[in-house]
């Protein structure tokens, strides 16, 4: 059977970065392997980014979001029965940052799927920085993420230091409570610098499974639901998008911002960014495309196109 692992993580924690080093040990190790980028928006940024990860070894797939719940579950069982007939030794799973894991699960006990298919491991990578104000709606989805992870990896720990990450650690203990989940994050947590991580720790994360843990499922007033804005064709210089970010996170008529990605031109350079309200980044990337996505709650698209309108007449 193929080991199909679920890659989980709340927006902007780090989870496409871990995926490159992870499918660069699984290829080094000589398996054969797919990545299913498994968005929530209708374009799908993520998976530019793991372009270069291309080759004999390493296909990537996509489903978009875009579509009603149901609609996205089908094309989801769909792709996997599809991506089991290719000969994968292993197969790695990206959802958005926005996602209810329990639809991993279910179409992986439904017939013809879990004849292919087993879990191999279920990673929860979570920011060392976590904000510390949270939405319920936020600290539930992180919370449920974490619920069955074999591993909880800590992104970012070469920024946050001990004492954040501990303070990080006790956040998650709480959101965990918060839905009766019994779990114990210090017995499964990686807390290291990644570009420290030996060999030996991708084979620990490799091989960590799964726990499985109850919790009390919360379901949230439409109102309240996360939303994407998508902005095309923006031509946008690297100082503007700077102070852009910034005054968008700023701005609370905007609703509350809770990530912004894309890519953005310098000369004939594509630059990706990438922004949470605790900071942003803005790095090369192999290739792009001239969009931006906006994630959060109560987004008023008119306001922040308004706010788009006014850094581009500077």
């Amino acid at each position: 059977m193929i080991k199909i692992d679920l890659i989980t993580g709340f927006l902007g924690s780090g989870k496409t970065t871990f995926i490159k080093k992870y499918a660069r040990y699984l290829m080094d190790k000589g398996l054969n392997i797919g990545i299913l980028e498994n968005d929530y928006g209708a374009i799908n940024v993520d998976m530019m980014l793991l372009k270069d990860l291309e080759g004999e070894q390493c296909e990537l797939e996509m489903i978009s979001g875009g579509c009603d719940q149901e609609t996205h579950r089908r094309r989801f069982r769909t792709k996997l029965i599809a991506m089991g007939m290719c000969g994968y030794d292993r197969i790695l799973v990206e959802p958005s940052g926005i996602y209810d894991v329990d639809e991993f699960f279910d179409a992986l006990r439904e017939d013809p799927v879990d004849r292919w298919y087993e879990v191999g491991s279920v990673i929860a990578v979570v920011n060392a920085c976590l904000d510390d104000h949270l939405t319920e709606h936020e600290a539930y989805y992180l919370a449920s993420e974490v619920a069955d992870a074999g591993c909880v990896l800590l992104s970012r720990m070469e920024e946050a230091g001990e004492e954040q990450a501990r303070k990080t650690l006790e956040m998650l203990e709480t959101a965990l409570q918060e839905i009766g989940c019994k779990k114990k994050v210090q017995e499964c947590v990686l807390a290291k610098n990644w570009e420290d991580l030996t060999e030996e720790d991708f084979a620990r994360i490799q091989n960590v499974g799964m726990q499985q843990n109850s919790y009390q499922k919360k379901w949230f007033p439409e109102e309240e639901s996360f939303e994407t804005a998508f902005f095309m064709n923006l031509d946008i210089e690297r100082k503007q998008a700077e102070t852009l970010v910034q005054s968008l996170f700023e701005d609370s008529d905007c609703g509350k911002i809770i990530r912004v990605k894309g890519f953005l031109q310098d000369g004939n350079q594509w630059l990706e960014l990438n922004a949470t309200r605790g900071g942003y980044e803005i790095r090369t990337a192999q290739d792009g495309q001239n969009v931006w996505i906006v994630i959060g709650e109560r987004l008023k698209k008119e306001r922040i196109e308004a706010r788009m309108q006014r850094e581009f007449a500077k």
